[in-house]
Formats: structure tokens, sequence, C-alpha cells
């Protein structure tokens, strides 16, 4: 997901998006909305969190 797009999640929520990575952002709103902020940390491509907005990016965070 594009950062622009992250953001707009983020104004949803009324979160300041300002100054932060994509993965401090993503971090807050998976807080926000009462979730793990497990965003990046997928080990060998496992996560029981089917249902996740960020499942995809995730991974792609987890491996680099």
């Amino acid at each position: 997901m594009k950062l622009q797009e992250i953001r707009a999640i983020a104004k949803h929520h009324q979160i300041n998006s300002s100054g932060l990575s994509k993965n401090e952002l993503i971090h807050e709103i998976q807080r926000h909305e009462g979730n793990f902020d497990c965003f990046g940390t997928a080990c060998d491509g496992v996560c029981d969190q089917t249902e996740c907005l960020w499942r995809d990016d995730c991974f792609d965070a987890a491996t680099a």
C-alpha cells in the first residue's frame, strides 16, 4: 500500500502522520484499531492475522 493511502487511513482515525515513517504510521493505526502493532514482524511468512489490512505489505517489510 502506498504511503498516501496509509496517510488517508490515519487521517480517518484522526492520527497525525507528520514525521512518521510508513512502519511507525501503520503501528499507530494498528494500535488505534485495537490490534497488535506487529507490522513487519512476521517470521518466515507466518502470521495468524489473516484478515489484517497490512498482511501483504507486512510480509514484504519482514523480509527486507
